[in-house]
């Protein structure tokens, strides 16, 4: 979960020199910050560095990182939706697919790489809201007052993130992830009416790329039972739900990612270590379990911690994986 990022002395040193825009959209760039925490720590994928208001600029909106995005115009009319053009991925965003054919080509050990895109509400939230926010009152009361106009945008990110994923997997990323920051503040049914509906059009047309899919939804507590037929391979689970009890929701055939709390990053290292062994005893030895984070790692954390981390869930899973037991690196 956002394994590049300023909790690295080396990003840090790069950003200094880069505005974070030019740092999302130089390939060399991109590609040098996606490929650091790999050269760091013993990762068993890489993440591509990027943002999720990318497409919508290649889309033609205008925005500003203060540092969150600040659009300049929120879109709250059915003009303005119909306005915004479709995405042609090699035209607006040719800078993230060369991204990926760099990192492809330079990746340490051979590790697979993830491509990823903010979820059609996520991206929803941002445009209709303007700017960030805790509760983003703007755009879930659209839902209410204007239900018609806000499928009508969710379809066009809907199929916007569909041409954006297709591309990153055209290009070489090995496995998909929609990550969805704010459906977790929707009720399970607007959530299933208007989140869960976008992502099921967007996961459909990318069934053709090949490429294992994997959905997160942040605070997502209450509707894993909602997304437990998605047609994905994985569910990113935030910290907030124990792995066993998410995995009695979504049954046998999907795998898990989580679930460690980015806080336990600043425990002493034997408590970490504790932390880590509960998340893995609550994947259990089925199959399918991706250790990750349950959110973003913090700016704050120690790399030291990072590498404690690792080393701790390769040790532990290098055993359980000989027998088909859960694991990887976060």
């Amino acid at each position: 979960m956002r394994q590049a990022g300023r909790y690295l002395p080396e990003y840090r040193r790069l950003r200094a020199k880069v505005d974070f825009e030019a740092l999302t959209r130089t390939p060399e760039l991109a590609a040098e910050v996606t490929l650091q925490p790999l050269r760091r720590f013993e990762l068993d994928a890489a993440i591509l560095f990027s943002d999720i208001m990318t497409p919508l600029q290649g889309m033609g909106v205008e925005l500003e990182f203060e540092p969150g995005p600040v659009v300049r115009e929120p879109i709250r009319t059915d003009a303005q939706i119909d306005a915004l053009p479709e995405l042609v991925a090699e035209r607006d965003v040719p800078f993230v697919l060369q991204t990926i054919r760099l990192i492809r080509g330079n990746v340490p050990r051979g590790v697979p790489l993830i491509g990823f895109a903010g979820g059609p509400f996520t991206l929803l939230c941002y445009l209709v809201c303007g700017r960030p926010s805790k509760e983003f009152a703007a755009a879930r009361s659209f839902l209410y007052a204007q239900p018609r106009s806000a499928e009508r945008l969710l379809d066009r990110l809907a199929d916007a993130m569909t041409v954006y994923l297709g591309a990153q997997a055209a290009a070489g990323a090995q496995a998909l992830m929609l990550f969805e920051s704010w459906a977790g503040l929707l009720a399970p049914r607007e959530f299933q009416r208007f989140a869960l509906r976008a992502v099921r059009r967007t996961m459909a047309g990318l069934r053709g790329t090949g490429v294992p899919l994997i959905y997160y939804v942040n605070q997502g507590s209450a509707l894993m039972e909602s997304v437990a037929d998605l047609d994905v391979d994985v569910i990113g689970v935030d910290w907030r739900s124990p792995l066993g009890a998410v995995r009695r929701v979504l049954g046998a055939g999907k795998a898990v990612q989580g679930n460690l709390d980015p806080a336990a990053l600043f425990a002493p290292p034997e408590e970490l270590r504790r932390q880590a062994a509960a998340v893995l005893d609550e994947a259990g030895p089925t199959p399918g379990h991706i250790f990750n984070l349950g959110h973003g790692i913090w700016p704050e954390t120690d790399p030291e911690a990072v590498a404690r981390l690792v080393g701790y869930v390769h040790e532990r899973t290098s055993v359980a994986s000989a027998g088909g037991g859960s694991g990887a690196a976060p």
